[in-house]
């Protein structure tokens, strides 16, 4: 007789076409590495990051210096999925009606008759790029996060569906901080991941230098339809995540929030707040969608630790004292990540999580 298996764990959970839609999934990846390698030198981290948090519908931060192909590489990207893409330029003077859309006043020539008209905004595309979005406003950043999280736009009492998929991509400019208005914290969480996008290497950059002063015209053909997409990011909901796992999570979370119980001394002395459930959340679904491009059909620690840094460097505030001795967000998730344990230990599933699984 064998031993029943864990909720979760059963990989027979998903069906014959998921796990034949997962091995198409690792040929699609090949497929947009290549495609973007055609006007994207190096980034491949960067990259993934940001072809994890699509699979997962989630948003990415990204923070970079000027000139770092930024731009290009959301544009591209969206060429490469086939999907509408528009940038919006964040400035002081930009206005929420200039993202999202506005009434005008519209005249029926037959009638004569006056009405009200949605014109819609550059946030009606599938990947919209928020370029320098700490330049504009609390109020204008505002705008996005009815996008962000509800998917729709509401204005003069009208609900307005934004189009499936929807993906912003925001970038901020870690330098020239005088006159900008920094993300607030609330506003950052909506975020899944926030992504470093670093300098080129040596070789990275001469072929940046090389391609970009020649006569160099890509063409970058499309590998994903939306309506493909859209089924990858169902496809990653499917995955099954075992309880160890989701504990794993949990613990790596919890041990960031000040004065809670079994906090490391590290965590109390350097950070001033920690991470809400969403980092919870978000580190499962990017545990999903790391898996499925990989390959394989559950989730593992390991999966939740690649992703860590990215899902937790803007939810974990540190403190004077830690910015005092040059202590970084990160720094504190390394300290997390060799500290919590994966083991399973003596956790049980609760009886009515047990029941809910088992439905």
């Amino acid at each position: 007789m064998t031993e029943p298996q864990a909720p979760g764990t059963d990989t027979q959970s998903l069906e014959q076409d998921d796990l034949q839609a997962i091995d198409q999934l690792q040929q699609a990846r090949q497929q947009l590495r290549a495609e973007l390698a055609k006007v994207i030198v190096g980034q491949e981290k960067v990259i993934d990051q940001i072809l994890i948090a699509i699979l997962a519908q989630g948003h990415c931060l990204l923070e970079g210096v000027p000139g770092l192909a930024k731009t290009l590489m959301v544009s591209t990207l969206a060429r490469a999925f086939d999907m509408s893409f528009s940038r919006i330029q964040f400035t002081p003077d930009l206005m929420p009606s200039d993202i999202t859309g506005t009434e005008v006043i519209h005249e029926d020539k037959a009638t004569g008759d006056r009405q009200f008209k949605f014109l819609k905004g550059p946030v009606f595309n599938n990947v919209i790029l928020a370029d320098e979005i700490n330049r504009t406003p609390p109020k204008t950043q505002a705008a996005m996060l009815e996008s962000m999280q509800e998917r729709q736009v509401t204005i003069g009492g009208q609900r307005f569906e934004l189009p499936s998929p929807f993906f912003v991509l925001a970038t901020q400019n870690p330098i020239e901080q005088e006159g900008t208005y920094p993300l607030p914290e609330a506003q950052q969480d909506r975020f899944m991941f926030k992504v470093f996008v670093d300098y080129p290497s040596y070789d990275e950059e001469y072929l940046v230098a090389e391609r970009t002063t020649a006569m160099f015209d890509p063409q970058v053909q499309p590998v994903l339809t939306t309506d493909q997409v859209k089924a990858l990011q169902q496809l990653v909901r499917r995955v099954p995540v075992a309880p160890h796992v989701i504990h794993y999570a949990l613990r790596l979370v919890r041990a960031t929030r000040v004065g809670e119980t079994d906090v490391p001394d590290f965590v109390n002395e350097w950070v001033s707040w920690g991470a809400g459930p969403r980092a919870v959340q978000y580190l499962l679904l990017g545990g999903k969608a790391t898996a499925a491009l990989d390959g394989r059909t559950c989730v593992t620690t390991d999966d939740v630790k690649s992703i860590a840094h990215p899902t937790l460097r803007h939810r974990i505030i540190t403190n004077f004292n830690a910015e005092s001795e040059g202590i970084t967000a990160d720094r504190v998730t390394d300290r997390l990540l060799s500290t919590i344990s994966e083991a399973a230990g003596d956790e049980a599933v609760p009886a009515d999580v047990q029941r809910a699984l088992n439905s």
